[in-house]
């Protein structure tokens, strides 16, 4: 079990720190730009309650949190087409960036290094004025 600086377990503030000093986060323009580049695979793993609410980025893989490591493990027999390596820039979008920055940590211990998140999720990227559409019904 981790401990924290005072001997207890972690409070989740100071777990985010710990794994997000683990990893460059990324911002929303540079994320569009990766993802427009072909260098970057956005993943949505925002709930379905959220995408109806806000829409979805164009060309972003939707994958729910609860199946993120199961879809995109390149070893694994559930990953998806876009599971191609070790080495794929993944960029995990939730909301608001908190959820995300676990879910990139967690992608980090299956061997997808250059796993990330995005800098205030979602939200960030609709405030940053990048494309948003209506999720398809």
């Amino acid at each position: 079990m981790a401990v924290s600086r005072t001997g207890q377990p972690p409070g989740i503030d100071e777990l985010l720190e710990r794994v997000r000093a683990d990893y460059r986060r990324i911002e929303a323009r540079e994320a569009y730009e990766a993802a427009q580049a072909g260098d970057a695979l956005l993943v949505d793993i925002r709930y379905a309650a959220l995408r109806d609410r806000d829409g979805l980025i164009p060309g972003a893989l939707v994958i729910e949190r609860n199946e993120l490591e199961w879809r995109l493990d390149p070893r694994g027999s559930h990953r998806v087409p876009e599971a191609t390596g070790h080495d794929r820039h993944i960029v995990v979008i939730c909301n608001e960036g908190y959820a995300s920055s676990l879910a990139a940590a967690s992608l980090h211990q299956l061997g997808l290094h250059r796993a990330t998140d995005l800098v205030g999720g979602f939200q960030a990227w609709k405030a940053a004025g990048l494309p948003v559409v209506p999720e398809p019904a």
